[in-house]
Order: C-alpha cells, then sequence, then structure tokens
C-alpha cells in the first residue's frame, strides 16, 4: 500500500462490512444496548450475575466504552446496511508494551445466529491488528456459552486457559473460558 489511493480505500473500508458497520455510539442507541444488557437471557452470557441495572446505569456503561479518546481502544455501535442497531463492540487495554487488545461484543437477541457477530468480530479484529498494531487479542467467555465458544474458535482463537468454577448460576459452577489471538495468527487468518 504504497499510494494515497489505495490507503484512502483502505481506510475508508475500515469500519464497514458486507453486512454490518460500525459506528459512533448515538443516545437512540443507548435504550436498546441497555435492555440487551439487562435482558436474563443475555446478561447470563455477558455477565457473571444475572441482576438488572438501571437503564441509566447501563448507559453511562456504554458510554464510557464507546468515548473513543484513548489510543488503547475502541467503542462502536453495529448497525445494518439499513441502519438498524444490531450490536456493540468493545476493545480496551491495547498498551505498550504488551499491546494486548481485550475485546467484547454484544449482539442483540433478534439479531444472532445471522452471522453478525461473525462479521463484526472479523472487521473489530482488522482494526485491532492492522490499524492499532496490537500483538494479540484476547477475550473470555462460560464453558456453557457453546456458541460463542465455536465462534471465537472457527475465527482463530485458540483456548489459552480456564478459570475453573469461576461462575455460579443455577446450583452450579461453570468454568470461565480463556481465548486469545496473536497478530501472526490473524494475518494467517486473514490471508485464508
Amino acid at each position: 500500500m504504497n499510494n494515497i489511493s489505495d490507503l484512502q480505500d483502505w481506510s475508508a473500508s475500515l469500519l464497514t462490512g458486507e453486512r454490518v458497520r460500525f459506528r459512533e455510539l448515538r443516545e437512540q442507541d443507548l435504550r436498546h444496548l441497555a435492555e440487551w444488557w439487562n435482558d436474563p437471557a443475555q446478561t447470563i452470557l455477558q455477565q457473571n450475575r444475572v441482576v438488572a441495572r438501571p437503564e441509566e446505569s447501563a448507559a453511562a456503561m456504554f458510554r464510557t466504552w464507546s468515548k473513543n479518546e484513548s489510543p488503547s481502544g475502541f467503542g462502536y455501535s453495529i448497525v445494518n446496511p439499513a441502519e438498524r442497531l444490531v450490536g456493540h463492540i468493545s476493545v480496551w487495554g491495547i498498551a505498550v508494551p504488551e499491546r494486548i487488545a481485550t475485546v467484547a461484543i454484544i449482539i442483540g437477541p433478534e439479531f444472532q445466529d445471522q452471522g453478525i457477530g461473525r462479521e463484526a468480530l472479523r472487521l473489530g479484529l482488522r482494526i485491532v491488528f492492522e490499524e492499532m498494531g496490537a500483538h494479540k487479542a484476547e477475550l473470555q467467555t462460560w464453558s456453557y456459552n457453546h456458541r460463542a465458544l465455536h465462534l471465537y474458535t472457527s475465527l482463530g482463537f485458540a483456548e489459552e486457559g480456564r478459570r475453573r468454577a469461576a461462575v455460579f448460576h443455577r446450583g452450579a459452577f461453570h468454568d470461565q473460558v480463556l481465548l486469545g489471538m496473536l497478530a501472526d495468527e490473524y494475518r494467517a487468518s486473514a490471508a485464508g
């Protein structure tokens, strides 16, 4: 990418995929994001406790994640081609010397199982590795979240460890699964 035109084309596509686009958080997004965050069926996939947060508290959390004032991460609303909010992605913690990005994503329940999360994660990883220069991306989920585990490993994340019996739901303990992808693993998967 040696000429300015190629670089401009690349940067124009940085936040846009075929079926999703990242954009800044807007006030009208917050009601939906808070609703998804507080939906018990989604909460159990995202958090270690099933508790409802006041809407303004959840909104403040998403505002903080989406300020995009720090060079160590980003937060974006995820929209479809019709500009309908379908989710949110956050990345934080990219700092020298480690350059490890922690990734979190939530997709609205009505938009799950449509490949939206897969495309959004691919787009997010592109930013993490190709624009922000991260050495590694990492994320976590719970051992019972088989759909997320399948998605993450199919994208090239490798299980790096488990925090055994780290969360308690429905009278039983479950593991927290830690996954990671190195920059060279990303490049190999992006090229293939």
